[in-house]
């Protein structure tokens, strides 16, 4: 595989480096020396990771939800490429907003959306002139909440079936200009994100009304103990790496990447149950029944 001082370097910037799978993406481009743009939002992530890294990782300030600061982000990889191609783009920054969605505030939702939708937009628009000159390639990390609708994260849900869809147009409209466009749609993977959709879980627990309380206390319980379980069995970030690697350099990369044997459940076997068994077996495995 070629590194950055070869005759056609490969390059990526990748959005939520700071931890999780973004993190992991990162390092392991940098040791296949990728030339390695880790997005983060606070300098000490950065250095952290570098700390981690070889030579080929930078850090790149960048939030995903701030015009200006993507704008800043383009200019310093393209003063950074010097006139090289950026080969990737991989779409990995989101947060996870929890709680009925008859309680959610409209504001938390309008978060939600802004930052794992209308910001991952944004950041592929603005790379966009770039990875087209090089014919580059965009992975989206989607999730199987894009196709299974999960209580108590409909707002999350929500953001990755949008995530999805936006997947799927980008690749057609881009398509004159061999731009490859593919989502990575995992199962529960052993990362820092359960450990936060626990503390979102008391969170929300928190803040009910007495009356949301009487009406989803039990649940919120239910889903706050489930988040301490699905991290603990969910798969080893390294598979959800080696989706993006394939992602980035195969010949021919794949459209979708259904990681986990849950998230192939959803796609076919779901298609041909009955909605009500489809809701039993989501809430049985949440230990909602």
């Amino acid at each position: 595989m070629p590194g950055p001082n070869s005759a056609t370097p490969r390059s990526v910037v990748i959005t939520g480096a700071s931890t999780g799978i973004g993190a992991a993406c990162a390092l392991e481009l940098d040791r296949r020396e990728f030339r390695v743009f880790a997005g983060v939002r606070k300098a000490a992530d950065g250095l952290r990771l570098q700390e981690q890294a070889g030579r080929w990782l930078a850090p790149l300030m960048i939030d995903v939800t701030d015009g200006s600061s993507v704008a800043e982000a383009v200019k310093t990889v393209a003063a950074a490429l010097d006139g090289g191609p950026l080969t990737g783009l991989v779409n990995n920054a989101g947060i996870v907003v929890g709680g009925p969605l008859e309680t959610l505030p409209p504001s938390e939702f309008r978060r939600q959306l802004e930052v794992n939708v209308v910001g991952q937009l944004m950041v592929t628009q603005a790379f966009l002139p770039l990875l087209r000159a090089s014919r580059g390639r965009i992975v989206n990390i989607g999730s199987i909440s894009g196709r299974v609708g999960v209580p108590y994260t409909g707002a999350y849900a929500a953001s990755k079936h949008a995530l999805k869809s936006m997947t799927d147009t980008l690749r057609i409209e881009l398509r004159r200009w061999g731009i490859s466009v593919s989502i990575i749609e995992p199962v529960s993977v052993q990362t820092p994100i359960w450990g936060k959709a626990r503390s979102e879980a008391e969170r929300v627990l928190d803040g009910m009304t007495p009356e949301a309380e009487a009406l989803y206390g039990d649940d919120m319980r239910a889903m706050r103990e489930a988040s301490v379980r699905l991290g603990k069995e969910g798969m080893p970030v390294e598979r959800v790496v080696r989706a993006v690697v394939h992602a980035l350099v195969a010949w021919r990369p794949k459209t979708h990447y259904p990681i986990g044997g849950l998230t192939r459940l959803a796609f076919f076997a779901f298609r041909f149950l009955p909605a009500g068994v489809r809701d039993w077996c989501i809430r049985r495995n949440l230990g909602l029944e």
